[in-house]
């Protein structure tokens, strides 16, 4: 858990107090996501389910819901809080980030994306080293040249993560603008 600041703590007292005043006020939103900021995980979630009890489309709540819930390691109700944004909002781009944490733990992303036919041990000129400066500086230029191998594995989990989201757009009812 991060420490708190004086302004965070002073923050997180007003969003609670507002919270408690008016227990129907949206509110609980921005006090979640603060918690969440801080590593509060189970503060946050709590906040978020509390409120949503009373403001079930409130989207950035849920938002909030998904990536705390992402922390604990509970990524299926992760995964399900994000879905439901995003057949709400398809363009919602925090939820999409969101979404693609959840496939990345899932190794269904990979960290580095390869791409095919580039490695920087071959790919492109390779040029020597800078000589002493009492010799001029010979210039070796050697070209390889670039195949086209078949696709690497993580393209199959790029692909995953992509068909993700267009069935979730595909599950809206409202029509999409592309």
């Amino acid at each position: 858990m991060a420490s708190m600041s004086v302004i965070e703590s002073t923050r997180i007292e007003e969003l609670r107090r507002r919270v408690q005043r008016d227990p129907a006020s949206v509110s609980f939103a921005a006090l979640a996501e603060e918690y969440r900021r801080l590593g509060r995980f189970a503060e946050a979630i709590d906040t978020c389910r509390a409120g949503l009890l009373r403001h079930p489309s409130y989207q950035s709540a849920r938002v909030t819901l998904g990536r705390a819930l992402i922390e604990i390691g509970d990524v299926e109700a992760a995964a399900a809080e994000l879905e439901y944004v995003l057949r709400a909002a398809p363009e919602n781009l925090a939820a999409i980030r969101a979404l693609a944490e959840i496939h990345r733990r899932r190794s269904e992303v990979p960290e580095q994306i390869e791409l095919p036919g580039v490695d920087d041990t071959t790919a492109g000129p390779a040029i020597a080293a800078p000589a002493p400066a009492s010799q001029p500086a010979p210039v070796a230029v050697q070209s390889t040249p670039v195949s086209s191998p078949a696709p690497p594995p993580a393209l199959a989990g790029l692909e995953s993560f992509l068909g993700s989201i267009q069935r979730a757009r595909r599950n809206v009812s409202l029509p999409i603008a592309r």
